[in-house]
């Protein structure tokens, strides 16, 4: 009897191993170096811009949603840095001179094959200006944010830079769609705050409070 529960745990533990080993098999780790994202978040250096953020994900070639991340971290020979990866597998990077010369790295541990997984980089606001209730100064500071990188980004080629027409507001729930209290229609998870609104001048209640704003802009 005790030679068939031994024969047993080694059985379970070959077993457990061996789907241990067979999860690994799909993930995949990759390896970006941070002065990559820095060239990015160097762009946002200055009073004008400091209500936004860059927000970035690896899109999946094949089917356009964003490859799942497991997890993130930034790597240096002295410290290791964890990265906190959104619900829809985006993270931010803190701007940081000192990493850039220490030429840490990203490390990503992938869900998906990293050859099918390309960099996807999103200008939004940052969270600390997210609320379900905003007063008409408060998304004017917004838009005036968008306004002041994309003059800045085309200071020299204004030509090829888009114009910010409003704002985009999304929620969570890809799948809301309802009527603020101003008449303002949430469509699939987006509203769009265009040039009417700003010039209605009135405060913008929501539903919930918004999973981005981004700048709706056309070229």
């Amino acid at each position: 009897m005790k030679t068939a529960a031994t024969s047993l745990s080694l059985l379970c533990l070959v077993f457990t191993l061996y789907l241990t080993t067979a999860g690994i098999a799909f993930a995949e780790q990759l390896q970006v170096d941070y002065k990559t994202f820095y060239s990015h978040l160097r762009k946002l250096n200055n009073d004008d811009t400091q209500g936004l953020q860059f927000a970035f994900g690896f899109v999946n070639i094949d089917t356009g949603r964003l490859c799942q991340i497991n997890a993130a971290r930034i790597s240096t020979q002295k410290q290791q840095i964890p990265l906190e990866v959104s619900p829809e597998n985006r993270f931010t990077i803190p701007r940081e001179r000192a990493l850039r010369l220490a030429d840490a790295m990203i490390i990503l541990d992938m869900e998906e094959a990293t050859n099918k997984c390309d960099i996807s980089v999103q200008l939004e606001t940052k969270p600390e200006y997210l609320k379900a209730n905003y007063s008409f100064e408060d998304i004017v500071y917004i838009r005036e944010q968008y306004e002041a990188f994309f003059n800045e980004m085309g200071s020299f080629l204004s030509f090829m830079m888009p114009t910010v027409e409003g704002l985009v507001v999304q929620f969570e729930d890809e799948s809301l769609t309802t009527s603020t209290p101003a008449g303002y229609q949430v469509i699939q998870g987006t509203l769009n705050l265009e040039e009417a609104f700003f010039e209605a001048k009135k405060p913008l209640r929501l539903p919930a409070k918004p999973l981005r704003i981004t700048a709706l802009a056309t070229k």
